[in-house]
């Protein structure tokens, strides 16, 4: 079966060569082939290593670039587990999904436990706004992240695997029914793997859509089939989880690399990277930035990199005010440290997170009370309920920026604010809530004067919050009464061809006037 797989290997590389030769847009690269358009130019892509390279629906394609031969060199040479986890545990590989926990750490725990069954969960359950990294992967290289659970399966002695993943990605769905059935049709996975004794079977379980089912023990309930709420963590789950079993948990662009680490050795991996955070990262760079997309570069690479060298900057020229790293349990940076390099301690440092990859851009048109307002509100919408500090205090958090935002806020209420925030982060019983102030605590460290404003000066610099707004005729008013005309609320008067003038306490502020002025004499403040 080995040799099988090798002369596989030999005929499609040499049909997928002629394929690519013809590409103008494709390159050799060490690791296999490379997109050559600008955009990739200070990437280097080893998660997203396949994609846009690969056709997905061809594990020919996928095996001509060494696919399955990690796992193949593992089964044919009966190399021990304890040196699979070694390998990983060197390559100080740390998961991609968002805490960063070591993955070898976790493989270990699993090993040392001796149970009839064992179990690999592959988290595909990106719920972060804007965030699409992992349904990147699975839609475009779906045999890599195959092959890794079946490494870690291999590697801790699990026979079973889930990927966990949302039924809102239904392509991406499609996609690992058909390379799973591949797989097993070749003799990849299933039962006896390649003619060996490991057997190792992977199961799609779909996700309702419950941001909080991202959470390990939460996503164990769902599978289990309950409802998702995170446990009061007794165990580890590399001791206890799935049905009572060992249980790894990894998330997508973790196992997408393990495939690469075993080719290539730990030493490879380190190389790249910073020594405590190595290897690579992918980042979803979207908002208001000129060239939006998925980028992977290694850990390390200064934001600023990213933002203007790849990502063009911000759009229509305008300047760069935060970038919101993590999602919406991120923090915001502002500009002053845009040189800050993107690995896990540099980033938890100044009061951000890696998170699963989520990069926001934001301009100087954004108010940042209101950007901690959106981010809240998601995590509350998404709290499960299940313990108190998230379930009230976030609530809480968000009715206060709330009343901030609509000018009825006060100075006492910064105070508790921040004093709500730090009790939720220190009190959740899960990731979640202990995340979730993360936007308002960083917002309120690094743009204060912001919400000094929309407090004491009952303005929103940004013209952000309806609350707030003003709307004022200039001195360039020809007195034509269109604005009068066209105000709903009837607060507007004056003579023709003369100045008008808004009654601001009427006022509801929806900008028909100054959507109606025909010399731009009305101006929102």
């Amino acid at each position: 079966m080995y040799n099988q797989l090798r002369s596989w290997q030999t005929e499609y590389r040499q049909e997928f060569d002629k394929r690519m030769a013809v590409r103008e847009d494709v390159e050799v690269s060490e690791l296999g082939y490379r997109l050559t358009d600008s955009f990739y130019a200070k990437q280097y892509r080893i998660a997203l290593r396949n994609s846009g390279i690969i056709d997905p629906l061809k594990i020919e394609d996928y095996i001509a670039l060494d696919g399955y031969k990690a796992l193949a060199d593992l089964l044919e040479n009966q190399i021990p587990q304890a040196d699979v986890v070694a390998e990983i545990s060197e390559s100080l590989l740390r998961g991609r999904g968002g805490a960063g926990f070591p993955t070898g750490r976790k493989w270990a725990e699993a090993l040392k436990h001796d149970a009839e069954h064992k179990f690999i969960i592959c988290n595909a359950d990106e719920g972060d706004p804007g965030a699409y990294m992992d349904r990147n992967i699975l839609e475009t290289d779906p045999h890599c992240v195959l092959e890794g659970m079946a490494i870690a399966g291999y590697a801790v002695g699990a026979d079973f695997g889930y990927i966990y993943v949302r039924a809102e990605y239904p392509v991406a769905v499609k996609r690992l029914k058909i390379a799973i059935a591949q797989a097993e049709e070749r003799g990849l996975l299933g039962k006896n793997i390649m003619g060996s004794d490991f057997s190792f079977h992977i199961e799609l379980r779909l996700g309702a859509g419950a941001f909080v089912c991202g959470e390990g023990t939460a996503m164990m309930e769902s599978i289990e089939g309950r409802r998702g709420l995170p446990r009061v963590k007794k165990y580890r789950t590399a001791h206890k989880g799935l049905f009572g079993y060992p249980t790894i948990i990894n998330n997508v662009e973790t196992l997408a690399n393990v495939h690469m680490i075993m080719l290539k050795g730990a030493k490879w991996f380190r190389s790249i990277g910073t020594e405590k955070s190595p290897g690579t990262k992918v980042f979803a760079l979207v908002g208001k930035v000129a060239n939006a997309g998925l980028v992977e570069v290694p850990m390390g690479t200064p934001l600023r990199e990213v933002v203007y060298d790849i990502g063009g900057g911000c759009k229509d020229g305008k300047e760069l005010k935060a970038v919101q790293t993590g999602g919406p349990s991120g923090g915001c940076i502002p500009t002053s440290l845009i040189d800050t390099t993107l690995d896990f301690e540099s980033l938890a440092a100044i009061g951000s997170i890696m998170g699963s990859g989520g990069m926001v851009i934001m301009d100087n048109d954004d108010c940042m009370v209101d950007i901690a307002r959106f981010f809240m509100e998601f995590t509350v919408d998404e709290s499960c309920g299940k313990c108190t500090p998230c379930r009230i205090g976030n609530k809480r958090i968000l009715e206060m920026l709330e009343r901030i935002i609509a000018g009825m806020g006060e100075p006492r209420d910064l105070r508790y604010l921040k004093l709500i925030c730090e009790t939720v982060r220190d009190t959740s019983l899960c990731g979640l809530g202990q995340s979730a102030p993360n936007p308002v605590l960083s917002t309120m460290k690094y743009f204060a004067n912001e919400y000094e404003a929309h407090v004491k000066e009952k303005i929103c610099p940004a013209h952000v919050c309806k609350g707030l707004a003003q709307y004022i005729i200039l001195d360039s008013c020809i007195g034509c009464g269109k604005c009068k005309r066209n105000c709903p609320v009837s607060c507007i008067t004056g003579e023709i061809k003369e100045k008008h003038v808004i009654d601001h306490d009427a006022c509801i502020k929806c900008g028909a006037c100054e959507a109606a002025c025909p010399v731009h004499a009305i101006e929102k403040r």
